[in-house]
C-alpha cells in the first residue's frame, strides 16, 4: 500500500532538482494530509524540517542532498515507497530552553541536538552551572558550555570533546567548549529528567548568547534546560542505519 508523500527541500540547487524528481514521480501531498513526510537536505534541514512539522506528529524520512547527513538515509530515485516501508523508526525528545536576558525578556526555545551558551565577547565566559536547583560547579571558566540530547552527541558536543551517548539511554551530556578553569574538567552525564541552570557571572563585563538550533539569544542572564518528553520527533531510517549504529559507527572512525 503506498504512502501519501510530502517532500520538503532545502534552497540548495541538489536539493531542489531532488525535489523536482522524486514529486513528478511519487506525487506530491500535502502535508496535512500526508502519511509521511521526506526531507531534501543536510542535517541542517532536517532539524529545521523536524521543527516545522512538529504538530503535524508525522514520521520524518531523511534524505541525503547536502554534507555529512548524520541524520539522513542515502539519496536515490529508486525504490523509495519500499524504503519508506521497511524503514526503521526512531523517537526523540528534544530540549526546552528558558532564557532570561539583561533587558528582561524571556525567550524560549526547543533544540533536537543541544542548547550551547557561548562567549559573546573577547574574554572568557564564567558560568554558574545548577542541577535540579543544587549548585553543582560555582564557577566555570571557559568559552562555553553545552547540554545535548544523545541524537545530538555527535555534532557540537562531540567537535567539543564530549562523549557519542547511545540513542537510547535516558541521559544528556554537560560538555564545556574550551574550558580554562578547572582546566582538566570535561563535562558531565546527567539523567534525562535533570534541570539544567546555567547562570552568567560578570554578564556585563563578559557577555553571553544561547543557542538553541539556531535561535540564538544575546545577553544571557541565565538558561534552564529540561528535556522535553511530551514532544516526540519521529525519524524513519533505513534498516542496519539508524541512529544507534551511526552513533556506535562512530566511535570507530
Amino acid at each position: 500500500m503506498s504512502r501519501s508523500i510530502a517532500f520538503r527541500a532545502s534552497p540548495v540547487e541538489q536539493a531542489q532538482a531532488a525535489l523536482a524528481v522524486l514529486s513528478a514521480r511519487y506525487g506530491q501531498a500535502p502535508e496535512q494530509a500526508a502519511d509521511v513526510i521526506v526531507a531534501l537536505g543536510g542535517d541542517g534541514f532536517m532539524l529545521e524540517t523536524l521543527h516545522a512539522t512538529q504538530r503535524l506528529n508525522l514520521p520524518v524520512y531523511g534524505m541525503n542532498c547536502g554534507t555529512i547527513g548524520f541524520l539522513m538515509n542515502a539519496y536515490a530515485e529508486e525504490g523509495l515507497e519500499d524504503r519508506l516501508a521497511a524503514a526503521v523508526e526512531e523517537v526523540i525528545n528534544p530540549l526546552a530552553m528558558t532564557a532570561t536576558t539583561a533587558q528582561g525578556r524571556s525567550v524560549q526555545a526547543l533544540a533536537i541536538n543541544e542548547v550551547s551558551l557561548l562567549r559573546a565577547g573577547p574574554q572568557a565566559a564564567k558560568l554558574r552551572i545548577l542541577v535540579d536547583g543544587r549548585e553543582r560547579m560555582p564557577e566555570l571558566v571557559c568559552d562555553g558550555a553545552l547540554l545535548c540530547t544523545p541524537a545530538g552527541s555527535t555534532a557540537y558536543n562531540y567537535s567539543a570533546h564530549g562523549p557519542i551517548l547511545p540513542i537510547g539511554s535516558d541521559v544528556l551530556a554537560l560538555t564545556a567548549v574550551a574550558a580554562f578553569r578547572p582546566r582538566r574538567w570535561r563535562g558531565a552525564l546527567l539523567p534525562k529528567t535533570a534541570v539544567v541552570r546555567f547562570e552568567v557571572l560578570e554578564p556585563g563585563k563578559r557577555p553571553v548568547m544561547s543557542d538553541a538550533d539556531g535561535k540564538s539569544v544575546r545577553d544571557v542572564l541565565s538558561v534552564e534546560i529540561r528535556s522535553e518528553p511530551a514532544i516526540r520527533h519521529r525519524i524513519l531510517f533505513d534498516p542496519g542505519h539508524g541512529l544507534e549504529e551511526r552513533l556506535i559507527s562512530e566511535q570507530f572512525t
